[in-house]
């Protein structure tokens, strides 16, 4: 192997110390030989990172094939060689997380994304404080994706996690697939973590509550729907901590930490 050869194979395993962006798949179809990044992108790349000819970068399609490419120039990345993402799970794991107050919502999406979650849904229960109007719902939900997107830049993602339009809890409940693994973490009882993940499924759908969990009539209503209350441990957790505890934990079984 020549060195060009061997520094392509460092450059390409070591490939998560490169700036990371994402572009549209159908763009990389358009153009397979330059890449171009977003104006929000290119900005940061030019304006913060400094980026300069040469330099390499990688860029994702977003469904799981990363590009190694160094900046040519006028906003222009040339291609040098593709690879496979492996970074996704192999669940998709759904998040349907209680709106929490103040600006935690922002801790549990970014480390939701770190740790694999395909999907997060806010939701309104019966006990949550932060019930935000339509106007700021939008403003969070814009904020929301951001965070998801620049979480997915920097942890390696293959995909783009996105974050759902706020739902009422029993609609969410509603539009749960019925051949998924539902759980819902209840302070009060359920089975342990460990009993109720199964590698039978696909899609695991989890639900946790905001500060102050959720009311019996909440979880009898999702027991209706084969919804699962399941238990984290003895000690009360705080919200965002539930977030981080249940993902790491249900990754773990399922081989994918």
């Amino acid at each position: 192997m020549d060195s060009i050869d061997e520094q392509l194979t460092v450059d390409m395993t070591e490939r998560w110390r490169y700036p990371r962006f994402f572009v549209e798949k159908e763009s990389v179809g358009l153009s397979p030989v330059h890449l171009t990044l977003n104006t929000d992108d290119m900005n940061h790349a030019k304006k913060v990172l400094r980026i300069k000819r040469g330099e390499k970068v990688i860029i994702c399609d977003g469904s799981c094939t990363d590009y190694l490419c160094e900046y040519i120039d006028n906003d222009k990345f040339g291609l040098i060689k593709a690879i496979q993402n492996n970074a996704e799970a192999s669940v998709y794991l759904r998040l349907f997380q209680c709106l929490p107050k103040s600006d935690k919502m922002d801790f549990i999406v970014q480390k939701a994304v770190e740790l694999g979650a395909s999907e997060v849904v806010p939701i309104i229960s019966s006990r949550c404080v932060s019930r935000p109007d339509s106007k700021s719902a939008a403003v969070k939900l814009k904020r929301w994706n951001k965070i998801a997107y620049e979480a997915a830049k920097q942890c390696g993602r293959g995909k783009i996690p996105s974050v759902g339009e706020i739902l009422p809890f029993a609609q969410a409940i509603d539009v749960l697939n019925k051949q998924a693994l539902n759980i819902i973490f209840y302070e009060c009882g359920g089975v342990g973590i460990n009993d109720a993940i199964s590698n039978k499924f696909n899609t695991i759908n989890v639900f946790i509550g905001s500060e102050g969990g959720f009311t019996e009539d909440e979880i009898k209503f999702a027991e209706k729907h084969r919804v699962t209350p399941a238990t984290l441990g003895k000690r009360i957790l705080r919200v965002d901590t539930a977030c981080v505890a249940a993902i790491s934990v249900i990754m773990n079984i399922t081989g994918n930490i």
